[in-house]
């Protein structure tokens, strides 16, 4: 697929650069407006501008509407205030609203001045809502139907507002003060007479969001019940906007990339790697590694405090990075598979003893198994003294069962006293662990080889 982006890209810009300019313009007008945005996002500010001149005003929107989002606001930024009010009028209000809430707050009072009165109404009213909730990614067009009307009727309305509307396989029932009271599916209006009354054929049975719902519940919402759109609605049940499911989709993969990166000790960002500069590339690592820096000393500590186990047997230096990192392996599978389980609702706070016993099993397990071929190989390949390959395989079973259980419980309780499982996962319980497996590995060793 990129491959082909990059074919595509370097059509245009040929096209451009020898000013085949009615060619581009039929070329892009054919292209799928998603290959034309992907084409664009590969260019220079400069080319991508001339090109995106040349679109149709028709389909001009759809494609800015899935470029990337540093392009947007190049390009808005460019465009005349009339050219770009155009532009905002024909998006999709949720569209318009993520792209002018990262705008400075001139340049969207110049924009929304030239908009259309509903537009600014609904674009006002999207921005008011807490960000990262359901009520700040819906959108504001949807088919709204009356229980009194007909299939008839139905089907005429939707027709007089189809291209207003984010999506028409679902139409919303609604009072005459905008209460929600049922669905009904196109499908069903096609099929049914049409002297058959909405009120009579609808799915009374409707689930929904409020507007604060936040956005990782509600995609968790679309993923159980396999939705395409979910009504969103205020505390008074009055119908608001809607979600579809391609808004779902970009928010899985931003709190997936957020997890991601807080599992690794950085800082979120909202930015492509590329797009992000240097000085916020450094200040989203620094704090991290600057705290697990610190923490790293009371590993120095423990080393410190056993230095004559140390002087005594040199050979146990040689196994300490094999003990730490078996035991940080251990801890980071642990956390990385109950933080996904706590991400999808398959676990909760109650069962952490359940989760405890399973680890602790699955422990011994990998425990034994590891400090026998541990064993095997300390006498015969590294022909250690049978007291010292006892000390590091018995540390072996002790630090993968005390890794398990903090990888495992840690997440957990941090999602209990509300704060985000994802920063303690790799980072924090590798320092927690390698704190433990040397204060495991010189107690052992000071009793069993009596130092």
């Amino acid at each position: 697929m990129e491959e082909q982006e990059v074919v595509n890209s370097e059509r245009l810009k040929n096209l451009l650069d020898t000013k085949q300019y009615a060619i581009l313009r039929s070329t892009m007008t054919e292209m799928n407006e998603a290959d034309v945005a992907a084409a664009l996002d590969l260019m220079e500010d400069a080319d991508s501008l001339k090109m995106f001149r040349l679109l149709p005003k028709d389909i001009a929107a759809d494609v800015f509407a899935l470029m990337d989002e540093d392009n947007q606001k190049y390009i808005i930024l460019s465009l005349s205030e009339k050219e770009a009010s155009d532009i905002i009028e024909n998006l999709m209000a949720d569209d318009a609203t993520d792209l002018l809430e990262e705008m400075p707050a001139n340049i969207v009072k110049k924009i929304l001045s030239n908009a259309s009165p509903a537009t600014r109404k609904d674009i006002n009213l999207l921005l008011q809502y807490p960000e990262d909730s359901a009520g700040s990614i819906m959108t504001v067009e949807y088919v709204d139907l009356r229980a009194s009307m007909t299939v008839y009727d139905a089907i005429q309305r939707i027709k007089k507002i189809d291209l207003d509307s984010e999506t028409v396989n679902i139409c919303y029932v609604l009072s005459n003060k905008r209460v929600l009271l049922g669905t009904v599916a196109l499908r069903y209006l096609l099929l049914k007479p049409e002297t058959s009354v909405i009120g009579d054929i609808m799915n009374s049975n409707v689930i929904s969001v409020t507007t604060t719902t936040d956005q990782e519940e509600t995609a968790k919402m679309f993923q159980k019940y396999d939705f395409e759109a979910m009504p969103v609605v205020d505390n008074e049940n009055r119908m608001v906007g809607i979600i579809t499911i391609d808004d779902v989709v970009d928010i899985i993969e931003e709190e997936a990339t957020e997890d991601i990166e807080k599992m690794a000790g950085i800082v979120p960002t909202e930015k492509p790697y590329l797009k992000t500069n240097l000085w916020d590339t450094y200040k989203k690592r620094m704090p991290w590694l600057l705290l697990l820096m610190i923490s790293a000393t009371f590993t120095g500590a423990i080393i410190s405090k056993f230095e004559s186990a140390l002087a005594a047997y040199v050979v146990l230096t040689a196994y300490i990075p094999m003990l730490m990192d078996t035991g940080g392996n251990a801890g980071s599978q642990a956390s990385v598979s109950i933080i996904r389980s706590l991400s999808l609702g398959d676990i909760r706070f109650p069962d952490i003893f359940r989760v405890i016993w399973k680890e602790v099993r699955v422990a011994v397990m990998c425990g034994i198994t590891l400090s026998c071929c541990n064993f095997i190989k300390l006498m015969l390949l590294d022909k250690v003294a049978m007291n010292v390959a006892l000390v590091v395989s018995l540390t072996l079973v002790i630090i993968v069962i005390f890794s398990k259980i903090v990888g495992c419980t840690l997440p957990m309780i941090a999602e209990k006293v509300g704060f985000d499982p994802a920063v303690m996962a790799s980072p924090l319980i590798t320092t927690i662990v390698d704190a433990l497996s040397l204060t495991v590995y010189f107690n052992l060793a000071t009793r069993i080889l009596n130092i």
